[in-house]
C-alpha cells in the first residue's frame, strides 16, 4: 500500500505538468512561430521549449499563474536558440501567415492580406525583446503580465509598446 502512494506521488506532477501544458500548448506554438521561420526549425523549438518547461516544472510557484511562468520559459528558451544559431538569423523570412494567428482566416480582402503580411515582415525584423514584446501584447497580455514574463518595469513595456504602435502606423 505505501508503494502504491508513492508511485502515485510520483507520477502526481507528470499528470499535472501534462495538463497544464495542454491547457496552455498554444503558447509554446506561438513562440515558436514567432521565432524560427522554417517548419522544421518550429517543430525542433517547440520540442526544446517543452523540454525546458519540464526541467523547470519542480520550481514553478503554482501562486503565480502558469502562463506567465511558460510565456518566462518559452521566451528564454526562444531567444537563446536563436542566439546561439547565427544561421537563423541569415535565413529570416517573413511569418507564413497559414501558421500564425494574426492573420484573420476568413479574410479575403486583398488590402487585408497585403497588411498582415506587411505585419508578418515587420515582426521578422524585430530584435529578440520588440518581438516578444509585440508577442505578448497580441496576445492580450496586461502591461504587468508583460513586464514580470520579459524582466523590465511596467513603465518600461508602456514606453516600448508606445514606441512599436508608432512604427507600425508608420512603416505599415
Amino acid at each position: 500500500m505505501g508503494q502504491m502512494a508513492i508511485m502515485a506521488g510520483e507520477t502526481q506532477p507528470q499528470e499535472r505538468f501534462g495538463e497544464l501544458l495542454e491547457q496552455h500548448r498554444r503558447i509554446v506554438f506561438k513562440v515558436a512561430s514567432t521565432y524560427a521561420f522554417h517548419a522544421e526549425d518550429r517543430a525542433d523549438l517547440a520540442q526544446e521549449i517543452a523540454a525546458q518547461l519540464w526541467r523547470a516544472f519542480p520550481g514553478y510557484d503554482a501562486e503565480r499563474p502558469f502562463s506567465t511562468w511558460m510565456y518566462r520559459i518559452a521566451l528564454n528558451v526562444a531567444i537563446s536558440q536563436v542566439r546561439s544559431s547565427a544561421h537563423r538569423s541569415e535565413h529570416a523570412v517573413p511569418l507564413d501567415e497559414s501558421l500564425h494567428d494574426i492573420a484573420d482566416e476568413n479574410a479575403t480582402d486583398h488590402e487585408s492580406d497585403q497588411q498582415v503580411r506587411a505585419l508578418h515582415r515587420f515582426i521578422a525584423q524585430l530584435d529578440k525583446l520588440n518581438r516578444a514584446l509585440l508577442l505578448l501584447y497580441l496576445e492580450d497580455q496586461s502591461y504587468r503580465q508583460i513586464a514580470e514574463i520579459l524582466g523590465i518595469s511596467e513603465t518600461n513595456v508602456a514606453t516600448k509598446l508606445s514606441r512599436l504602435k508608432q512604427r507600425i502606423r508608420d512603416e505599415i
